[in-house]
């Protein structure tokens, strides 16, 4: 350990104690991480959750919502992270013409101050006191990235290659590194080039559904565009690596990665975060297909490793001790299903984290699985088709703009019917079709005092957040 990182450990620590005596005396602080991965609704989820917070109609399930007496947004505490734009949010849900916000490209904060009434003999001799909420939003593709700390070049290369072998959509880069001489002098267009490529190839793999796209950054690469840090490729390693060829340049790249951009991220954002909830669009894995179910999974073992400091020396350094207590994983765009369904696909979200936290080895926190729809797109209605009674779900579509009634499939009641396949390496479901259908968001009209329709979001909230109010 440097110099470096025994100040930053000192900062943190000192820090830590004087956070802790600050909510123990004066006003508490709730840090919750939303993240999730490509399409999951992050930046929906937040406004909506924002909003029904403020505007409490709609959160009946949210234990401590009686206590709210009022909700306010305030500056953020810390100035040099983006502020969340909720209000441009909030008005391309709620608007004339509605429609679905900007997704999530870099990390953005916002601060919600409850003013809160607590209940029993303490409450009524306290009076109210304030809570603070800061909800930190960041990609995903993020969060993935921990895993690389663990990982050098040659493992994270051999995995990635071996990931690919099995897509078409990655024969492309597959065969220019298979072409490529990997203990030649380094020939830096021959490196953007291969770089470019396997970019284009991660992108293609998140369009299809596919979850662990590592590196994070290569897919929202920011103000790093171009940078050597993120101009490199998984290549397979020569029997002898020659100094200065384009191998070891590949791999002190990845390192440079790992030190200049994994590290700071998890050091400035990660490490302070009390609570969680990592949104997944397990129903668009499902249409994609067994393969992309079974990238799911591992992703979601992935995540889960990283909140369990112990596992990475570089996260156990990192965090003191520290532990996120709570992590909500939360199966998204529940309102592409009846309701009727919901328990399924419950079911497949708890499989998934059952079998992510077995992977992970991890303890130390209370998780949870559910389903739920920040903002709700759909109505249902049952329709008879050839003799059959579908319960489907109508809203507008996002192509076309027009009105249509949908039935996604039937989803199995036992979740192995979906998972099983998936570990076989099945290249689709059998005697099964799961469709997905992309919902503008409604017009809505909201009675006062009511936020957006969602569907369990205040479940949701209950569990985040529910035992501090």
């Amino acid at each position: 350990m440097g110099i470096g990182d025994i100040a930053d450990s000192v900062a943190r620590g000192v820090e830590s104690i004087g956070d802790t005596v600050s909510e123990t005396l004066f006003e508490p602080t709730i840090r919750l991480g939303v993240t999730g991965l490509s399409r999951a609704g992050k930046t929906v989820f937040i406004t909506s959750l924002v909003a029904n917070l403020m505007d409490r109609g709609r959160m009946p399930q949210l234990a401590g919502a009686g206590a709210i007496q009022t909700a306010y947004l305030q500056p953020q505490p810390d100035d040099t992270v983006p502020r969340f734009d909720y209000e441009t949010h909030l008005a391309a849900l709620t608007g004339a013409t509605p429609h679905w916000p900007d997704s999530t490209r870099a990390v953005s904060e916002l601060r919600l101050s409850l003013r809160v009434q607590p209940s029993g003999l303490l409450g009524g001799l306290s009076g109210p006191r304030t809570v603070h909420l800061d909800i930190v939003d960041y990609p995903g593709e993020w969060l993935l990235d921990l895993g690389l700390m663990d990982k050098s070049y040659t493992q994270w290369a051999e995995e990635t290659l071996s990931r690919a072998q099995g897509r078409d959509l990655a024969q492309g880069f597959l065969q220019q590194a298979a072409g490529t001489d990997v203990n030649a002098r380094l020939d830096e267009p021959v490196a953007q080039a291969l770089s470019a490529t396997f970019r284009s190839y991660l992108q293609e793999a998140r369009e299809a559904g596919f979850s662990d796209c590592t590196p994070g950054r290569f897919l929202l690469p920011g103000d790093l565009e171009g940078s050597p840090a993120l101009t490199f490729a998984p290549l397979p390693r020569p029997e002898a690596p020659a100094r200065g060829s384009l191998w070891r340049e590949m791999e002190r790249r990845y390192e440079a990665y790992k030190r200049r951009v994994v590290k700071p991220f998890f050091r400035d954002h990660f490490a302070r975060i009390d609570r969680q909830v990592v949104l997944v669009d397990a129903l668009g894995a499902i249409h994609a297909g067994p393969q992309a179910v079974e990238d799911l999974r591992g992703a979601m073992a992935d995540i889960l490793g990283a909140f369990r400091p112990g596992r990475n020396a570089f996260l156990t350094k990192l965090l003191l001790g520290k532990r996120v207590e709570r992590i909500l994983f939360a199966a998204t765009k529940a309102d592409h299903l009846h309701h009727a369904q919901h328990p399924q696909l419950t079911a497949i979200m708890e499989a998934l984290l059952r079998d992510a936290r077995d992977r992970a080895d991890f303890a130390g926190a209370k998780t949870q699985a559910m389903s739920i729809a920040a903002l709700r797109a759909t109505v249902e209605e049952t329709r008879d088709h050839n003799g059959q009674t579908l319960d489907c779900v109508r809203g507008t579509l996002l192509e076309g703009g027009k009105q249509a009634a949908f039935y996604p499939g039937k989803l199995p009641r036992d979740p192995s019917r979906i998972l099983n396949p998936a570990r076989d390496g099945a290249e689709d479901w059998l005697g099964a079709d799961y469709q997905i259908m992309r919902f503008a968001p409604a017009v809505l009209d909201l009675p006062p005092g009511d936020g957006p329709p969602h569907i369990r979001l205040d479940r949701a909230a209950q569990f985040l957040i529910g035992d501090r109010l």
